[in-house]
């Protein structure tokens, strides 16, 4: 069984959510509390697996806690359920140590998936928060144009010389987009060999298989979506995984979308 704590200061919210996890088969709600403060004493009483935390609370919000809490217990997970979903919230929370980040209209499918999946080692963003992530990291979108030649006022019978253009510097490479060929070498084609991000940054050794992988986790697949897209058993994508995480030393699914992000291989759609 799964233990979980309900932390919410709004008692019909908390106990609504109480009521719904004592009916998922493999949890056991152990407690709840109304602020953040109370949280920290029912976890250190209790010690529960995960933590169910809500943002905006009086005395200690979600934020203090979930960090005091995965400081003092990190074996104890966190997942915050929240009516906030802006940017501040977001960060703020997974700075301090969320694993999941749901918002309050999630189904008990949703909130029984993201516990679980913490518990796995892995992370679950709400589609929304994960893709504020994605755009909140998009460069601004080029602007750079080749100016014009300044025009220099001449008087009455004078000639005009304009200066002589700059030399010109080799064109730059634009950074490869997600989902051309350029940006994953397909998977039968040199496997094994390590191969580079399409910024042009060290990919730290992934094999295209493993760059194939990454590119579907930051597209927001589950393992069994992976394994289906790809013709191979979910074995195999979790050794798949755990091979590029140890490379690119990520602890888990956030890290890998940010860290495909920053080598271009995913891009806000």
């Amino acid at each position: 069984m799964i233990r979980v704590v309900v932390v919410d200061d709004q008692a019909v919210v908390r106990e609504g959510l109480v009521l719904l996890l004592g009916l998922l088969p493999g949890i056991e709600v152990v407690g709840s509390a109304g602020d953040g403060e109370a949280a920290l004493r029912v976890v250190e009483t209790e010690r529960p697996d995960v933590v169910l935390m809500d943002l905006r609370m009086p005395r200690m919000d979600g934020v203090e806690a979930t960090g005091r809490i995965r400081a003092a217990y990190p074996d104890t997970q966190v997942v915050v359920l929240t009516t906030y979903s802006d940017d501040e919230s977001v960060f703020a929370a997974l700075r301090a140590g969320a694993r999941g980040f749901l918002t309050k209209d999630a189904d008990a499918d949703d909130i029984a998936s993201a516990v679980a999946t913490v518990m796995r080692g892995d992370a679950q963003l709400d589609p929304t928060v994960q893709r504020r992530l994605l755009d909140t990291m998009a460069p601004p979108p080029s602007t750079t144009s080749t100016p014009s030649a300044p025009v220099t006022p001449t008087t009455p019978g004078t000639a005009t010389t304009s200066p002589p253009p700059p030399a010109s510097d080799p064109a730059p490479v634009p950074p490869a987009v997600a989902g051309t060929r350029a940006a994953v070498p397909d998977a039968g084609q040199s496997s094994g060999r390590a191969v580079t991000g399409g910024t042009g940054v060290g990919m730290r050794g992934l094999t295209p298989r493993e760059v194939e992988v990454l590119r579907l986790i930051a597209e927001g697949l589950s393992n069994a979506e992976i394994a289906g897209r790809l013709y191979i058993t979910e074995a195999t994508v979790k050794t798949h995984i755990n091979n590029l995480f140890a490379k690119a030393q990520l602890r888990d699914r956030a890290q890998a979308v940010t860290y495909a992000y920053r080598h271009g291989l995913a891009h806000p759609g």
